[in-house]
């Protein structure tokens, strides 16, 4: 698998610009697009400052002096959420669709659909050091293509 990733980075690297969105953005796409609500327990929006912190990569990219700032939205099953609960993976199928966002990082964790995992990805984008990452740009890869916008994203 890593040979796979490393041979999509080889092969998409040069062609890739940073073109990464704020999260304030990635956020206003989300709540714009879904509805959701925010969730404001300490628990959850302690989950997402852990997935930062503990995070190798993405605890780097907390600015020196700085904290974590968390924000968790469950999407709802009624609207444009609705088709999100009905083409859950197994694997999520009943469980409630969480989206949590660090406002430090631009790092985000979608826990209930992987396709919205997918969508926010794409939307987001890498930043110039995402682009150094042979799995994130393997990754920003697949998502482009599933979602269709690989084309683009290169043309650009």
């Amino acid at each position: 698998m890593v040979e796979s990733w490393k041979a999509t980075y080889d092969h998409y690297r040069n062609r890739l610009k940073p073109d990464r969105r704020p999260v304030s953005e990635v956020i206003a796409y989300l709540t714009g697009k879904y509805p959701v609500t925010e969730l404001t327990d300490a628990k959850s929006r302690q989950v997402v400052i852990d997935n930062v912190i503990l995070n190798t990569y993405y605890g780097k990219k907390i600015p020196a002096g700085r904290v974590p700032l968390p924000v968790v939205f469950v999407v709802e099953d009624t609207g444009a959420g609705r088709s999100l609960y009905e083409e859950q993976d197994d694997l999520y199928r009943g469980n409630r669709i969480i989206v949590g966002f660090e406002h430090e990082t631009g790092y985000f964790l979608v826990e209930g659909n992987s396709q919205l995992w997918d969508e926010l990805f794409v939307y987001r984008g890498l930043d110039e050091d995402d682009i150094t990452n042979y799995y994130l740009v393997a990754e920003y890869i697949r998502c482009l293509k599933k979602t269709g916008n690989l084309d683009g994203v290169l043309s650009c």
